[in-house]
């Protein structure tokens, strides 16, 4: 297999990164404009540190509010998904006890024998016992 190179193994970032230097770059050219004819409406002088310490605030002020807020959705969600929380797990567990009552509804004599082998075969793994015993009462 052909080893393939930085290029292509980081594409994705490579084009993130060159995205996020073009409109960093575009913001503060602009914001350059954009204070100096600010400055000259004021009769002011325009000066290199007031800009950077404006600029800086402004960008510091934008991120905290967006990129901040999207980074902790992101990693945020993932880490609960990844800790197992009550939340990350209802899916789950409704999709699997929905299989079982249909599997015992098809198969009533076979379907308790197949669902404890597959229980044994993935140990840990188990359904809400509660809507199996439902089922179950329902074909009594």
């Amino acid at each position: 297999m052909a080893r393939r190179s930085i290029w292509t193994r980081y594409g994705f970032a490579w084009v993130t990164g060159a995205l996020f230097l073009i409109t960093l770059t575009g913001h503060w050219i602009f914001g350059w404009y954009a204070y100096a004819n600010e400055q000259l409406a004021l009769k002011q002088p325009v000066e290199v540190s007031d800009y950077t310490m404006q600029m800086m605030r402004d960008m510091l002020e934008n991120w905290q509010s967006e990129f901040l807020q999207l980074l902790w959705q992101v990693a945020g969600l993932a880490i609960l998904l990844h800790v197992g929380s009550p939340q990350s797990k209802e899916g789950e567990d409704r999709i699997e006890a929905k299989i079982d009552a249909i599997l015992l509804a098809v198969e009533p004599k076979k379907g308790d024998t197949l669902l404890k082998e597959i229980d044994d075969e993935y140990e840990g793994r188990h359904t809400d016992s509660g809507f199996v015993r439902k089922l179950e009462r329902l074909h009594s």
